[in-house]
C-alpha cells in the first residue's frame, strides 16, 4: 500500500508541476506507465529472465578483470597487483586506490562500445528499443531513437544518434529528450556502480541495467506530465554518430572518450567531496542537535525521507535513505553509491538498499545540467535558449522517474 501511495504522490506532483495541465493527454502517459510496469513484472518476476540478467555479474567479473590486466602493468601494486613488500595484516584492506583500481574500467567499457558500433550491434538494440517506444507511447520516430537509446548510451552520446531532427523539436520533445537523460545512466559507467556495490547487493549489475530500461518509459511519462505534447511530432530514424576507418579506429576513439570521463569523474570526485567537507565543517559551528553535529547529510536525510518513505522503504530507515537521495541529486550518483556501499552493515535493509539502487540509478543532478545544456546547446545553439529554460525541471522530472522505478522495484522484488 505505501508503495502505490508513493506512484500516485509522485505523479501527482509532476501534474502539479505541468506547464499546462488542461493539456496533459492521458493515454500516452497511461500506455508509458503500462509499459514500465509491464517491463518491470517481465525482468523481475519471470526466472528465465532474472536469471539471464543474473549472469551479467559474470560479465562485470570479466571486465574487471581484463581491466586489472591493464592497470597491474601500467601502474604495479598500486593498480591491483602483488604488493612488493610485506604488508600489516590490519592495514592491508586499505590497499585498495579507487581511481587506479575502478574507474579505469570506464575507459575498456567505452572502447568496447564503439566496438559495438562499428559492428553495428548497437543500432540494431536502438532501433528494437525505438520500435518498442514508437508503437506503445504513439511517439515521434527522432525520440523514439533518443529515448530507446538512453538505455545504453550517456547523456550527449544519445541525441547525438538524431542530432540532424534536434533543431525540429517541440518543447515537449526536448525536454522528454533531457528528461531520459537524467532518469537513467549509461553502459560506460554501470559496471563502475556495479563494482562500487559489489559487497553492498546480491548481483547489482543486472539491477542497474533493470532500472535503465524501466526508467526511460517512467521519464516519458512524466515529462507528458510536466511538459505536455501537442498534435506535432518530429519523424526521424537513427543518424550514425560515428565514422571510423576500422576495429582499431573505434577502440582508439572510445577509449580516447573514456578517458575524458576517466579524469572527469576523477576530478569531480575530488571536487564534490572537498566542498562536502567543507560545508559540513561549517555546519559543525552550530550547536550540536539531539547530540550530534548538523552536517549536508543529516539535512538532506530530514528533507528527503518522506520521498524514501513514499518509496516503499521503512520510517526508520528513511533518514538514512533521504541523505543518499540528497547526496545523489546535490553532488552525483557516484559519491552516492559510495555512501551506500560504505553505510555500516545493518543500517539499511538489503530491501532497502536494493530499492535505494535504483533511486540513485540515474544522472539526475545539478552537475549534469550544466552538461546537458552544453552539449545539446552545441547540437542545436538556435535552441540554447529553451534547452536552458528547461535544465532544472529536467533534473525533478528525472528524480522523479527514478523515484518510480525504485517504488515499482519496492513493490516487486
Amino acid at each position: 500500500m505505501q508503495g502505490i501511495i508513493g506512484i500516485f504522490t509522485f505523479l501527482g506532483f509532476a501534474w502539479l508541476l505541468s506547464e499546462n495541465r488542461s493539456k496533459t493527454e492521458l493515454r500516452p502517459i497511461l500506455s508509458a506507465l503500462a509499459l514500465q510496469i509491464s517491463l518491470a513484472f517481465i525482468l523481475m518476476k519471470f526466472d528465465l529472465v532474472r536469471d539471464g540478467f543474473g549472469s551479467l555479474s559474470n560479465v562485470v567479473t570479466a571486465l574487471k578483470t581484463a581491466t586489472q590486466q591493464g592497470t597491474q602493468f601500467v601502474f604495479g601494486y598500486i593498480g591491483g597487483g602483488e604488493i612488493p613488500f610485506a604488508m600489516n595484516p590490519e592495514s592491508a584492506q586499505n590497499t585498495f586506490i579507487f581511481a587506479l583500481q575502478a574507474l579505469p574500467m570506464i575507459m575498456v567499457v567505452s572502447a568496447l562500445s564503439m566496438l559495438l558500433f562499428y559492428w553495428r550491434i548497437m543500432p540494431i538494440i536502438v532501433n528494437g528499443a525505438s520500435w518498442v517506444l514508437q508503437r506503445t507511447m504513439n511517439i515521434g520516430g527522432a525520440l523514439g531513437v533518443a529515448a530507446g537509446a538512453k538505455v545504453l548510451l550517456g547523456n550527449i552520446d544519445a541525441p547525438l544518434l538524431i542530432r540532424p531532427y534536434l533543431k525540429n523539436f517541440t518543447r515537449s520533445e526536448m525536454f522528454a529528450v533531457m528528461t531520459c537523460g537524467m532518469a537513467t545512466t549509461s553502459a560506460t559507467v554501470m559496471a563502475l556502480y556495479s563494482y562500487i556495490l559489489k559487497d553492498t547487493i546480491a548481483n547489482p549489475i543486472a539491477h542497474i541495467l533493470m532500472c535503465s530500461i524501466i526508467s526511460v518509459p517512467a521519464a516519458l511519462a512524466v515529462s507528458r506530465l510536466m511538459v505536455p505534447q501537442g498534435s506535432t511530432q518530429t519523424e526521424g530514424h537513427l543518424v550514425m554518430p560515428y565514422k571510423f576507418t576500422g576495429w582499431m579506429d573505434a577502440v582508439s576513439k572510445g577509449t580516447s572518450d573514456g578517458l575524458n570521463i576517466f579524469l572527469n569523474i576523477t576530478a569531480m570526485l575530488i571536487v564534490a567531496l572537498a566542498l562536502v567537507y567543507l560545508a559540513n565543517s561549517i555546519l559543525g559551528l552550530l550547536p550540536n542537535v539531539d547530540g550530534s553535529p548538523i552536517s549536508l547529510q543529516r539535512i538532506f536525510g530530514y528533507f528527503f525521507a518522506p520521498v524514501t518513505w513514499l518509496m516503499g522503504i521503512p520510517w526508520h530507515e528513511s533518514a538514512a535513505a533521504g541523505a543518499l537521495l540528497g547526496t545523489k541529486t546535490v553532488v552525483n550518483e557516484v559519491v552516492a553509491f559510495s555512501d551506500l556501499a560504505a553505510l555500516p552493515q545493518g543500517t539499511l535493509s538489503d530491501h532497502t538498499s536494493t530499492i535505494m539502487t535504483y533511486a540513485l540509478c540515474g544522472f539526475a543532478n545539478f552537475s549534469a545540467i550544466g552538461i546537458v545544456i552544453g552539449g545539446l546547446g552545441a547540437m542545436v545553439p538556435e535552441r540554447r535558449d529553451m534547452i536552458v529554460s528547461l535544465g532544472l525541471k529536467s533534473v525533478i522530472s528525472g528524480t522523479i522517474a527514478t523515484c518510480l522505478s525504485a517504488t515499482l522495484a519496492g513493490l516487486l522484488l
